[in-house]
């Protein structure tokens, strides 16, 4: 699941919808919003999120805030270690290579180091969704 997709969904419970409902509410498939919420489906583009902004009432930094969970929502991403340390580079091979086995409790608190960090930005530029 992503980012994007557990808010999706924890947006549409709240509001008491059917997936089918919420998705031609949306003019999409009842497939495509379940892909979307299981992270089966690549990030969505920001005219799809301002669509379900619209359709649940979401403004202002609700909505932004949403806009950023999208934007670091691709299940799959290519980090570009060119030009960085070997350390950097062995750093994103080991993460790759492991991160399905990381306990959620280390997961949690690296993820908090990062936002938290120096540097922190939310759409960073050192990871891009593969095509």
């Amino acid at each position: 699941m992503t980012p994007f997709g557990q808010r999706l969904r924890e947006l549409r419970e709240e509001r008491g919808l059917a997936a089918k409902e919420m998705a031609a509410g949306l003019g999409v498939s009842a497939a495509y919003l379940s892909a979307l919420e299981h992270g089966k489906r690549g990030k969505p583009n920001k005219r799809f999120v301002h669509r379900v902004c619209q359709y649940l009432g979401i403004i202002w930094d609700e909505a932004e805030a949403l806009q950023k969970i999208a934007a670091l929502s691709h299940p799959r991403v290519v980090v570009e270690t060119a030009g960085l340390s070997p350390e950097a580079t062995e750093l994103a091979n080991r993460l790759a290579g492991r991160i399905g086995d990381l306990p959620q409790e280390v997961v949690a608190r690296w993820l908090t180091e990062l936002r938290e960090g120096p540097g922190t930005n939310t759409a960073d530029s050192s990871t891009k969704p593969t095509e």
